[in-house]
């Protein structure tokens, strides 16, 4: 990840000659090729949309060159480019998409852009499935840019409808980033809840390339790339109002064992801890400055380094997914047989298996993090060169998702899966909701019913069972 002015994020590259690693049955197919004019470098994770297809953003291309793209691919592999960006003088939609989608409760996708925009530095929109755009907000309309700049990591959608991210750069002590609201409801309005470098030495650390994630608690989680005590970045943990409060610094250990700059996302793993990787550090010397860790933390920050990654097994790793088996699924910029990325699975313990070793034709690069589609397959993307769009099969079975996946009772859930039509019932956590509608083969709204606990929801389909992938939560 690189700022526009090239002053971001050292990547070091070291080649060596590492062997392949056995990997358990799986299948990996190549379902799109990028050629510049449907997008060109591919950066960012997929999301799955209510009509089943899958949706994702290029950094580049489209019928702008350097605009970018928001495009359509359902899993077999049939694209459509829903929007180029900058067609116009001045990029007012915005250019240089790093960051993915997030779907919304309204139906619509966000997202962000690095550039463009009314001030030049970047913008929040908005996208319909079928392509329609419209930019909600342009960074930087106040000197020295205080609600941010350049943001690279996608939106979240918190339980109280309003999107959360962060933007790498500006803030209101010097360019160290922000954490921000945008209310959507009308006026949409942004808040900035904390700008980076805000005490001394800069021990609530700077420049955020991750997504925030927001904890079953409520709380707000995510990271910073550098400073914090150490200079080795930090994990923090953030109140809807703001509240920031650092609960690691990384490079606590001698030589950063315990990892260093957190560039990947955390994400909250079914038994409540999080779970999340470091760009450097660990125990591996293959690397220069370390190959990167996987690690797991509590709520309270208590860190335990799962994994270091040594090369051969992949250097530079992405966020993690947690996978419907309960094991994790990760990529790795670079390392792996031919030094041009992989893909891994890893379990709850921190056993690394490498899935694929990306050879060039299969592509190269991977920057995002995989996403498991309700079909049970996973599904990425490289960057170069212009990109792939790539689908991992272990083997495992369908499954439904929600959306929202908390409420209240008598709240209305969207569940999104495969071949939901006919489906005779939903239940949550053995609960039947009397108030269900089939709107498609691939959608049901569904009311939370009277008297439903936190738990597994469950679709009666003429297949068989479907369950979800993590428990929908009941709020008091």
């Amino acid at each position: 990840m690189t700022k526009l002015d090239g002053s971001k994020i050292p990547i070091l590259f070291l080649f060596l000659v590492v062997t392949v690693v056995a990997s358990p049955a799986q299948t990996f197919t190549v379902i799109k090729h990028f050629n510049g004019i449907n997008g060109d470098v591919p950066t960012a994770p997929l999301v799955q949309g209510l009509d089943g297809n899958l949706y994702g953003t290029t950094y580049a291309g489209g019928m702008n060159p350097d605009g970018g793209t928001v495009f359509r691919i359902t899993t077999a592999g049939d694209l459509t480019s829903l929007h180029s960006f900058c067609l116009s003088a001045g990029c007012p939609d915005g250019s240089a998409l790093e960051a993915g989608l997030v779907l919304g409760t309204t139906g619509f996708f966000y997202g962000v852009t690095q550039a463009g925009g009314a001030n030049h530095i970047g913008t929040i929109f908005q996208i319909g499935p079928k392509g329609k755009l419209t930019t909600l907000y342009s960074f930087c309309p106040l000197t020295n840019c205080p609600d941010g700049a350049q943001p690279t990591t996608a939106l979240i959608q918190g339980s109280d409808g309003n999107l959360y991210g962060t933007a790498m750069d500006g803030g209101a002590n010097g360019n160290f980033g922000t954490a921000f609201r945008f209310k959507l409801t009308n006026p949409s309005r942004l808040t900035v809840l904390h700008s980076f470098c805000a005490l001394l030495g800069c021990t609530d650390g700077g420049i955020p390339l991750a997504s925030l994630v927001q904890g079953t608690g409520g709380g707000f989680y995510g990271s910073t790339e550098t400073f914090g005590a150490n200079n080795g970045g930090t994990i923090f943990k953030m109140t809807a109002d703001g509240t920031l409060t650092t609960i690691y610094t990384f490079c606590s250990l001698a030589d950063c064992a315990d990892g260093n700059s957190p560039q990947g996302g955390l994400i909250q793993a079914t038994n409540g801890d999080f779970y999340g990787t470091t760009s450097r550090g660990g125990t591996s010397t293959n690397c220069t400055g370390g190959c990167g860790t996987a690690f797991k933390i509590t709520s309270q920050g208590i860190l335990n380094t799962l994994h270091s990654f040594n090369l051969a097994d992949g250097w530079f790793p992405n966020s993690l997914v947690q996978g419907s088996d309960g094991n994790f699924y990760g990529t790795t910029d670079q390392g792996g047989a031919f030094n041009k990325g992989t893909v891994f699975q890893m379990t709850p313990s921190g056993k690394v298996i490498t899935l694929r070793s990306l050879s060039g034709s299969d592509g190269i690069k991977p920057q995002a993090p995989l996403m498991q589609a309700t079909d049970g397959n996973f599904y990425g993307t490289t960057r170069l060169t212009h990109g792939t769009v790539f689908r991992l099969s272990m083997g495992l079975g369908p499954f439904v998702k929600l959306l929202p996946a908390s409420g209240k009772v008598g709240s209305v859930v969207q569940i999104l899966g495969n071949n939901l039509t006919g489906s005779t019932s939903v239940t949550f956590n053995g609960l039947p909701s009397n108030n269900f509608i089939v709107v498609s083969a691939t959608l049901i709204y569904a009311a939370v019913p009277t008297g439903a606990t936190t738990g597994t929801v469950q679709i009666t389909t003429p297949s068989g069972p479907l369950k979800s992938n993590v428990p929908y939560r009941v709020k008091p």
